[in-house]
């Protein structure tokens, strides 16, 4: 009798639409305010967390834009440069890649210094220059020079890391300063390319690049065919 008279009052009691949309209380709404909680284990400690806030911000994004700057000077032992190098032409992009190259290729075979065999890696590894493409046109591939070079200065040690940056050699560091003379000399303008460097490989005469490219062929005729094919009228070499 009392369960059919509840059943009565449950049916004739209207259900509002403002009803329908009350939160249950069972479940209160979240709280907009951060509140710690810990978990403790074993071996992690106790770590604290906190809860999710409807106050946050929805994490975005960080763009970083990446500045690269490139330096079209090549280290110089004459410090009288720096001061006036307004005056000196700059070393071309290729050059400055073959040189980028040759750190790097003195990285690769574990050695502390870059030395005139690396440049003449880096040259051929750059790969698209007229100097580049002049060694390869008489048999001197990179991997040939890698072998000599292995051969004449040996293996490193196999634990052993070279810096960042492997400083140069005093016959690699005339070279560069070698080739920055030999422009100056010419009274040409444009930049210091390849080809001056490779001819500056050459003139270190007792230097590991030097022997590497004799070993290879290459002699004092065709430095001077190199020479002549750079100095003709619309000879470009970027």
């Amino acid at each position: 009798m009392a369960a059919h008279a509840l059943y009565r009052l449950q049916a004739s009691t209207p259900i509002s639409r403002s009803d329908c949309r009350r939160p249950n209380p069972v479940f209160p709404p979240p709280s907009r305010t951060l509140t710690p909680h810990s978990l403790h284990n074993s071996w992690l400690g106790t770590t604290k967390l906190l809860l999710h806030s409807s106050n946050l911000r929805p994490l975005k994004p960080k763009h970083r834009f990446i500045i690269s700057i490139v330096s079209f000077s090549l280290p110089t032992a004459k410090p009288e440069r720096v001061s006036s190098s307004d005056k000196i032409p700059k070393w071309s992009s290729k050059a400055v890649k073959a040189f980028a190259m040759a750190e790097l290729e003195a990285r690769k075979l574990k050695y502390p210094t870059t030395g005139t065999e690396c440049l003449l890696m880096g040259v051929l590894i750059e790969g698209t220059s007229p100097a580049a493409k002049y060694l390869q046109a008489n048999g001197i591939a990179l991997f040939k020079v890698r072998e000599e070079t292995v051969k004449s200065l040996g293996k490193a040690d196999m634990y052993f890391f070279s810096p960042e940056h492997p400083p140069l050699t005093d016959s690699a560091q005339r070279a560069l300063d070698w080739a920055i003379d030999e422009k100056l000399q010419s009274g040409e303008s444009g930049e210091i390319t390849t080809t001056h460097l490779l001819l500056a490989i050459w003139s270190e005469e007792k230097s590991p690049g030097h022997k590497i490219l004799a070993t290879l062929g290459f002699n004092h005729d065709k430095a001077k065919e190199l020479k002549s094919l750079s100095s003709k009228p619309g000879f470009a070499d970027g």
